[in-house]
């Protein structure tokens, strides 16, 4: 191990411990108990990897993480905390740290970080997999941006009592982020009651909340309890009623509980189609947290597929790899049915695949027969053009990685607009160019050097729209 290692921590135990283990393994060390004299010597340059607690004397580590990203940003932070909450793991994730160990922590392991830091540097393991869970099997996995702001919300609402709406597409993951929120919450050891919102009836809701109608079949929430609502918009109009009515009871506020909601429709546009209640909306809709749909966190497939063969493997299925090729192949499908779809599919090769690791090519062929969703935005329910085409150029990026797509986007995404304007816009005239040219607002000359450049067919024909 070579460099020079920064420690700041309020424990001279720890300084002390730390000094000696860094410089036998060959580190040269610095420490400090002060925020203060460790942003003096990271601004004069000093380090290769800082080891930092959070709570100092004079200040705190991680408010000092972004500013030490904006100074040096290759310069490797490992925090470390006796506040070990996974509020800590995920401010220190959102702050730009290289990783992150709570106290006590192992020396060896802490070492091992730190030798990883220096010698190679990049992203960690905190960024990849965030594995929150306490023990529980609630993984929160992926390092996409996308993901960083549900991990920023999840952070500011775990220890609250605020009732947060779960958004995104079926096979997202609302469910899970839900038991997420309850498990690493203040009220993990409360009662945490799932009720499937489009079967409520008021004789349920009032068993559930207010522990009558036994004969109902139902659990029962106790005091304190989580309610986690699960597709929250399938809710008849009466049972919206009803579920107001008991919210806004004494009995219900009396119970303490915390509601967490889901839906995978945009309730605000029901809401103002007046199929959803306003004030049952805003009363439940106090935190909102959107889940992202699998495709705008392309980046993430790879952690993801790792996970479920790990977990497939605990189940009693084979224990397989995948190669890098087969995982180009996934990051370039439609994966309609988000996570739950790609965790189908893992399963599926893990059990098809004639080989320990799954080839690129046996990737290739089963996405080629695997039977096809219709995305759940198809039908652009309530959606702005501007997003579907922000979601397109999106996707366009992803599939490049890294790199830059090939020159001459600009003209290639206008092309792929206009050809569908302009043809379905001739076809609803029946091929009356006149027309066509007034209905698009364009000069008829204009048209017609576009009908040549897109090289679009025209016909007098009956109407198609």
């Amino acid at each position: 191990m070579d460099g020079t290692v920064l420690v700041a921590d309020d424990d001279r135990t720890i300084r002390t411990v730390l000094t000696q283990a860094l410089t036998r393994a060959g580190c040269k060390v610095r420490s400090t108990g002060s925020v203060n004299t460790l942003w003096r010597w990271v601004e004069e340059g000093e380090g290769d990897a800082i080891v930092s607690d959070v709570m100092l004397p004079d200040g705190n580590g991680l408010e000092l993480l972004p500013s030490i990203k904006r100074k040096r940003p290759e310069l490797p932070v490992i925090v470390i905390s006796a506040q070990n909450t996974v509020m800590t793991a995920i401010k220190a994730s959102e702050s730009g740290a290289y990783d992150y160990l709570p106290k006590p922590f192992d020396l060896k392991e802490l070492l091992s970080k730190v030798n990883k830091a220096l010698s190679q540097g990049g992203p960690s393991d905190l960024h990849n997999t965030l594995d929150v869970s306490k023990g529980q099997d609630l993984p929160l996995i992926g390092s996409a941006p996308a993901m960083q702001e549900v991990y920023r919300l999840l952070a500011r609402v775990l220890n609250t009592d605020l009732s947060v709406m779960i958004s995104g597409e079926s096979g997202a993951g609302k469910s899970l982020l839900a038991r997420s929120l309850h498990e690493l919450g203040h009220r993990n050891k409360e009662d945490y009651v799932v009720i499937n919102a489009p079967t409520l009836t008021a004789d349920k809701i009032e068993g559930i909340l207010l522990g009558g109608h036994e004969d109902q079949g139902v659990d029962v929430a106790l005091q304190g309890a989580t309610i986690y609502l699960d597709e929250i918009a399938e809710m008849t109009p009466d049972s919206q009623v009803h579920l107001l009515e008991m919210l806004r009871s004494d009995a219900v506020k009396a119970k303490n509980f915390r509601f967490i909601s889901s839906t995978r429709r945009v309730l605000a546009d029901l809401v103002n189609e007046g199929s959803f209640r306003e004030d049952l909306f805003y009363r439940l809709n106090v935190v909102p947290i959107a889940l992202p749909p699998l495709r705008d966190r392309l980046g993430d497939i790879a952690e993801l597929t790792h996970h479920f063969l790990q977990q497939a493997a605990t189940t009693g299925l084979p224990s397989k790899t995948i190669s890098a090729k087969a995982l180009e192949h996934m990051r370039s499908a439609l994966w309609t049915g988000n996570v739950r779809e790609l965790e189908n599919f893992v399963n599926r090769m893990v059990i098809m695949a004639p080989e320990d690791e799954i080839s690129g090519s046996f990737v290739s062929e089963s996405l080629q027969t695997m039977p096809r969703m219709k995305p759940e935005n198809d039908n652009l329910s309530g959606e702005k053009l501007s997003t579907a085409v922000e979601a397109h150029i999106k996707r366009y990026f992803d599939l490049h990685g890294d790199a830059l797509p090939p020159p001459g986007m600009y003209n290639r995404i206008l092309r792929e607009v206009e050809l569908p304007l302009i043809a379905l816009s001739l076809a609803a005239t029946r091929g009356n160019q006149i027309k066509t040219a007034e209905l698009l607002g364009i000069n008829r000359n204009t048209l017609r050097k576009k009908i040549s450049d897109l090289d679009i067919v025209v016909t007098r024909s009956k109407k198609m729209m």
